[in-house]
C-alpha cells in the first residue's frame, strides 16, 4: 500500500490503508488540532530525531482495561504504606523531560524529541494530556508517566522510574484516581503484558473509542 504524505490540511488518510507495521502517513505537524484528530482515530506519531514525522495506526492494539489491571500484593502494600506521595498533573514538563532522558534497553537515543516535548506540553496546556508524578520522602520526582487523555480514554506515551517500582505505582495511581476506561499502550512490552495489557483488533478498539470519547 502507498504511504501518504500529509499537507498543511488537518486530515489523515483512512486508517485501513496503514502498512502491516502500522505506518499510515508521513509529514504534517504536531499541532494540538492534528494530534487530537489523530488520537480520536487511534493514530499516533512515533519517529526519531533524524526522521520526518511518522504516523502509525497498528491493526492490533495493545491496551489495558483498568478492570483487568494486575496489581501484585507487594505493589499494593507499597502503595498503601505511604512511602511515596502522588499527584496528577503536578509537574507535566518534568515528567516528559525525565521520560526523554532515560536510557532504554536496545534503543539508541529517544523518540521524545524537543519537537515532541513542546507539542505535548501544548496539548497538556489545552487540557488533553495528563501526567502522574511519584514523589519520595525528600520530595524528589522518582517516577511517573504521561499521555493523552480525552474523556475516558488515555493513550500512554511514556513512563519512567528512578527508584524500583515507581513507574508501576504511577500507573496504579492513574487507574485508582481517574475514570479512564481504556489505556492504549501503543507498543507491546512484556512488562505491560504482565500488568494485564493485551491485544485487541482495531475494529474493537475503535468501537471502544466511540464510547469513551464523548465530545
Amino acid at each position: 500500500m502507498p504511504v501518504f504524505y500529509l499537507s498543511k490540511d488537518i486530515i489523515f488518510p483512512p486508517t485501513h490503508l496503514a502498512e502491516k507495521d502500522g505506518l499510515l502517513a508521513i509529514g504534517g505537524d504536531l499541532s494540538t488540532e492534528r494530534l487530537l484528530l489523530a488520537y480520536q482515530q487511534g493514530i499516533f506519531p512515533w519517529y526519531s530525531s533524524d526522521e520526518p514525522i511518522l504516523w502509525y495506526c497498528p491493526r492490533k492494539r495493545f491496551v489495558i482495561f483498568p478492570s483487568e489491571y494486575k496489581v501484585s500484593s507487594s505493589l499494593l502494600k507499597l502503595y498503601k504504606k505511604g512511602v511515596y506521595t502522588y499527584s496528577i498533573n503536578g509537574d507535566f514538563e518534568s515528567v516528559i523531560q525525565m521520560c526523554s532522558g532515560i536510557k532504554r534497553k536496545n534503543q539508541d537515543g529517544t523518540w521524545i524529541t524537543d519537537e515532541m516535548i513542546q507539542a505535548y506540553i501544548q496539548i497538556h496546556e489545552a487540557g488533553y494530556a495528563l501526567s502522574v508524578e511519584v514523589w519520595n520522602a525528600e520530595n524528589e520526582l522518582v517516577g511517573g508517566l504521561y499521555g493523552v487523555k480525552i474523556d475516558d480514554f488515555f493513550a500512554g506515551e511514556s513512563m519512567f522510574s528512578s527508584e524500583s517500582n515507581t513507574s508501576k505505582l504511577a500507573l496504579y495511581h492513574l487507574i485508582q484516581s481517574t475514570e479512564i476506561k481504556m489505556i492504549d499502550c501503543q507498543m507491546h512490552t512484556t512488562h505491560l503484558e504482565s500488568l494485564g495489557a493485551r491485544h485487541i483488533l482495531y475494529k474493537n478498539y475503535v468501537n471502544q473509542l466511540k464510547k469513551l470519547i464523548k465530545k
